[in-house]
């Protein structure tokens, strides 16, 4: 039990301080728990960010949930998801329960308004980051932009689920990972390791099979399951890292949430330390009024838990399976989609609903001036959009 007491405390930590999306996460992570506290050495921290390419969920959470699996066993792998979670629930949490009435209050209107901006531009740079990293042949252009056509053209969690099954027999089949290398969630290509010697651990991925074949035959019998059973959902699919959740979650939940309220939770998102993936937290607490507590910790378990389990599969498997063509193919072809999911995205809802003036679009050239050029640090950026938008609605 100490050593789950150092995880959980070594990631609590982390958890408040790890601002900066989930590179800087992984960052972080090869300078506290390599280089200070040598719990593993460089080799084996590669090893566990190449796993994480390969499998849908929040990258830099299946990176630290692994660390800490491979320090205490599974209570440390538990204690260090909790640890660097717990902040960012917290901070989303608490968001939720202040901007309640935000529609009968100018400023903080005004400070909405700014923060829908500031995903204009984040949205925005992830997009292009993402098709630097992951469109570097011909095939690949082709798949995001088809991908992105037949999104905008038929926007649906079922047409999503599609595009990604296809680029993935695509990617199977006709892909070339080899050439430029299969990007990984931090935007590095993934090194070359050893084959590994363990198999696939059949009980959480039965689990996880379970979970996700069987929860939506179930969904109606109460709203909490229903919550639980999106963000699960949504949690399994998403490739690329924090920000292809966001489609995902605007589809799924389209019809039960405004697009302020998610844009909201979107921006704040990106200014609180901790995975972005905690943006559940605020979906779920808005999605349940009368039980905000509840949501928001049945949406967080949700979205995090396929992640976590499929870590628990692979981690000892992975590396023979990505060795084999069909299946780096298979992940070359995902990520190339994921990049027209986003753009998709980021032109409905995100840019339609935020951009509205000349001056609107000035700032997020400004914006997209400050982070590209100056590397301005993202709560500079919170606080600096939140008070153009105040000043806009005065």
């Amino acid at each position: 039990m100490k050593k789950v007491s150092e995880v959980f405390w070594q990631f609590l930590i982390l958890g408040c301080l790890s601002f900066g999306g989930p590179a800087a996460h992984l960052g972080y992570f090869q300078t506290a728990f390599v280089q200070k506290l040598k719990w593993l050495d460089n080799s084996a921290y590669s090893r566990l960010i190449a796993l994480s390419q390969f499998l849908p969920g929040p990258g830099s959470s299946q990176v630290g949930f692994a660390i800490g699996l491979r320090r205490a066993g599974i209570w440390g792998g538990i204690a260090a998801f909790v640890g660097f979670t717990l902040p960012s629930f917290l901070l989303m949490y608490f968001i939720v329960l202040a901007s309640t009435d935000f529609a009968t209050n100018d400023i903080l209107s005004g400070v909405i308004h700014g923060l829908k901006l500031l995903a204009v531009v984040v949205v925005a740079d992830a997009t292009y980051t993402m098709f630097q990293a992951f469109c570097k042949e011909k095939l690949a252009i082709v798949i995001a932009a088809f991908t992105a056509i037949f999104l905008l053209c038929i926007p649906s969690l079922s047409i999503q689920i599609f595009a990604l099954l296809i680029a993935a027999l695509v990617g199977a089949y006709y892909g070339v990972p080899n050439k430029s290398g299969a990007p990984s969630k931090s935007g590095a290509p993934s090194k070359a390791v050893k084959p590994a010697k363990q198999g696939i651990k059949l009980l959480p991925l039965a689990l996880f099979i379970a979970l996700l074949v069987g929860l939506p035959f179930v969904a109606y019998l109460s709203a909490p399951v229903g919550i639980f059973t999106d963000f699960y959902q949504a949690g399994s699919l998403v490739f690329g890292g924090g920000h292809v959740v966001l489609p995902l979650l605007q589809q799924t939940l389209s019809e039960t949430i405004s697009t302020d309220r998610f844009l909201l939770g979107y921006a704040t998102a990106q200014a609180v330390p901790g995975p972005m993936f905690t943006l559940a937290t605020f979906l779920g607490a808005e999605l349940s009024p009368s039980q905000q507590l509840l949501g928001a910790l049945l949406a967080t378990l949700g979205i995090f838990l396929p992640g976590l389990l499929l870590v628990l599969s692979f981690q000892g498997a992975w590396e023979s399976l990505a060795a084999k063509p069909k299946v780096a193919g298979a992940s070359w072809g995902i990520n190339a989609a994921v990049v027209g999911l986003l753009f998709s995205a980021f032109y409905n809802p995100i840019f339609t609903s935020a951009v509205a003036t000349p001056i609107d679009m000035a700032i997020v050239v400004l914006g997209l001036l400050l982070m590209k050029t100056m590397k301005t640090p993202i709560i500079f950026m919170v606080i600096g959009f939140a008070g153009c938008g105040v000043l806009l609605q005065l």
